[in-house]
């Protein structure tokens, strides 16, 4: 009558009820979500690191999870977007008209990819505004 092993703890249901494909993803995917996410900031500081970061995220981690496959990919196709833009914007910057571009396009880059990050910390799937489906 009385089993040897201790029923399992409210936190162990918790972490077997967020990684199943319906359930909310676990803190550890929302996690990585969001550092798929926050890469694309890298972008301001090394030129490639925004599709870099991204791409890297969702290299390593899409055969473990689904949640984090799908946002690191919507990241990484939002910053190759973001890259093309800026690309065009500054061959138009010879017609002074993509200088002014610029600026709207980074404060959107920024803009977005916090959103999406704090969209991604809640466990929630975001997809951007704009985004060319380049890599699926």
């Amino acid at each position: 009558m009385n089993d040897p092993t201790p029923p399992p703890s409210p936190r162990d249901d918790a972490d077997t009820a967020d990684s199943l494909p319906g359930g909310a993803p676990s803190a550890e995917e929302r996690n990585w979500a969001l550092a798929a996410h926050l890469a694309g900031l890298l972008g301001y500081l090394v030129v490639v690191g925004s599709i870099v970061g991204p791409l890297v995220v969702w290299l390593v981690k899409k055969e473990e999870s689904e949640f984090i496959a799908d946002q690191a990919l919507e990241a990484l196709n939002f910053q190759i977007t973001v890259f093309l833009l800026t690309v065009v914007c500054i061959v138009l910057a010879l017609c002074v008209v993509g200088a002014l571009l610029l600026i709207p396009l980074a404060v959107a880059d920024l803009v977005f990819t916090i959103v999406a990050a704090m969209a991604a910390s809640r466990g929630e799937r975001y997809r951007y505004p704009f985004s060319l489906r380049l890599v699926k």
